[in-house]
């Protein structure tokens, strides 16, 4: 599409945000910071390595870390991860997920103070950009609200015009029941100011205050931010929230046709500048509201595919993978997805509610508290509801309380397995790639429930661990690291290519993939038992490098040819 073409419609899509006498002036002031960036060496370089093209292939795979989930005394955690990476890591990802790397006053990183700077407690932009080098960087835009330590508020507290409309706020409490709400604190949060006091708009907590973005200076800030994050070599862009970020009186103000908007406005903005960069939605509400953001054109490359988490777990309680062999049938096959078990917040279950049975949720929910996690509750009119399930993965489908370390770590390689061989591009959280437990102790010290997933591993323990052959850590990894070297190898692992869900027997999940003419069935046991499969006695087995005898093992994963 040409320059003109984008301009075009770009200038259509602020006709739908904004009154239509002000849509010049804005476009011309786009036009302005994007002239501003558009030059940059880095971004030109990566026009130029992608051939101005999307470029994912089946060699990608993300791996998903807080910059500083590894940490060493006296080095900086972005060098420490860095380091990691390369010592251990090594090719088998190709694509680094770093948490908000920014100043930052609390949600692990999510309530952010200052958009372009690195938390000096982390590193610095050149350790950030040396990262940039050896993996294609993903960084959060958090769109959706900033901290109330941010110089934005400040501002806004301190009466300056110029941030008066910079957040939503009211001079007296405002009752909104339709409004959706994640959390179950308050709506509104009071705030003294030297306008008076004034009850402003505080989706998650009431340290991130909402943005405007019926004001047309904000939209300009956060595209001006989105433009700084691609001249710095991130290449991946995930929209933090987005769902919530605009809103209107009356409505539930979530996914509302203006958030598609500016979707499509920051997607026009990066095929005008830097047509290679991924644009990732991270939309946790059920199946289509999450796909409505991949289904127009020129909005999202691509959406987290967010029922596949709980629903692997399901499997493994159950025995049983009818459900997830449905909802996989399910997902459209010409979408992208991101493909992930786990990450720093919980395991969201608003997708699973709709598709389990009702015993069979709340089996999940059983499990999750016997394993030793923890329910997260949103507020809704009919009171508080499970939204999320806090555990790390390995507890999730391990019994903490009845160790079998042998059987343990099958039945999580297993898991990861499901995750790894569907259609769309693996995410791989660190703490998954480590094997980790619960962190009870960081759920107790914060009163946090995602903290259990979270905790942040001393390098040197870490390290001791990786050369250990008997330790936890090291045979989760190795396996992992053995299996992306496997799957790199085959075709028809691509993203693109299609997958067909064959029916078998309940405790079996197997898909194949077809390149050309090349057929690989991905088959995982999510039981305990030795299951028979004639019917592929024979074929090559790219894992074991043996032929397949015909039986499924405990908890076995094969990639037959």
């Amino acid at each position: 599409m040409s320059s003109n073409e984008l301009l075009n419609r770009m200038e259509e899509i602020l006709e739908m945000l904004y009154p239509e006498e002000d849509v010049n002036k804005i476009l011309d002031d786009i036009k302005t910071i994007i002239e501003r960036y558009k030059k940059s060496e880095t971004i030109l370089e990566k026009r130029k390595k992608y051939e101005d093209q999307i470029v994912l292939n089946e060699d990608d795979v993300l791996l998903i870390t807080y910059a500083d989930s590894i940490h060493k005394q006296g080095e900086k955690p972005l060098q420490t991860l860095h380091r990691s990476l390369i010592n251990y890591v090594k090719s088998a990802v190709t694509c680094v997920h770093i948490l908000p790397f920014f100043p930052s006053s609390s949600d692990g990183g999510f309530s952010v103070i200052d958009y372009k700077k690195v938390d000096p407690v982390l590193g610095t932009w050149e350790d950030i950009q040396n990262i940039t080098r050896d993996y294609r960087l993903m960084a959060d835009l958090v769109m959706n609200h900033v901290s109330s330590r941010s110089g934005w508020f400040q501002g806004f507290l301190n009466g300056e015009d110029r941030y008066r409309d910079y957040f939503l706020s009211y001079d007296q409490p405002v009752d909104m029941p339709k409004v959706f709400r994640p959390r179950v604190h308050p709506l509104l949060t009071a705030f003294d100011t030297a306008l008076g006091k004034k009850y402003v708009w505080t989706t998650f907590s009431e340290d991130q205050i909402d943005l405007n973005f019926h004001n047309p200076q904000v939209t300009l800030e956060i595209l001006e931010v989105f433009m700084f994050y691609l001249s710095k070599g991130i290449e991946i862009i995930r929209l933090d929230a987005i769902g919530y970020v605009w809103k209107e009186p009356e409505t539930s103000c979530v996914n509302l046709p203006q958030t598609h908007e500016m979707v499509k406005l920051l997607r026009t903005v990066a095929e005008y500048m830097a047509p290679y960069a991924i644009i990732v939605t991270e939309v946790n509400f059920p199946y289509k509201d999450n796909v409505s953001y991949l289904e127009a054109r020129h909005e999202a490359n691509m959406a987290y595919h967010f029922s596949l988490p709980p629903l692997v777990i399901d499997s493994f309680i159950q025995k049983d993978t009818s459900y997830l062999q449905k909802e996989t049938e399910r997902i459209r096959q010409d979408l992208l997805f991101l493909n992930y078990l786990a990450s720093h917040d919980g395991i969201g279950v608003s997708g699973a509610k709709e598709i389990l049975p009702r015993s069979r949720f709340e089996r999940l929910l059983e499990v999750t508290t016997e394993h030793g996690g923890v329910i997260s509750y949103k507020a809704t009119q009919e009171g508080k509801v499970p939204y999320e399930l806090n555990i790390t993965y390995y507890d999730a489908v391990n019994d903490p309380s009845h160790p079998d370390p042998e059987a343990d770590v099958k039945r999580f390689m297993a898991a990861a397995s499901i995750m790894l061989t569907d259609k769309g591009v693996p995410g791989i959280y660190i703490h998954c790639l480590l094997g980790s437990r619960n962190y009870l102790e960081g759920v107790k010290e914060t009163g946090i429930n995602r903290m259990i997933n979270r905790e942040k591993l001393s390098a040197e323990e870490v390290y001791k661990d990786l050369s250990n052959p008997e330790s936890l850590r090291y045979q989760v990894l190795e396996k992992f690291l053995y299996l992306l070297k496997v799957r790199k190898e085959i075709q028809a692992f691509h993203h693109s290519v299609e997958r067909t869900v064959l029916q078998s027997d309940e405790r079996l999940f197997i898909i194949e993939r077809i390149y050309k003419e090349e057929s690989v069935l991905a088959v995982v046991n999510v039981s305990d038992d030795t299951i028979k499969l004639a019917q592929y006695k024979g074929k090559y087995d790219l894992i074991s490098k043996v032929l397949f005898e015909g039986w499924v093992a405990p908890y076995g994963v094969y990639f037959l040819k």
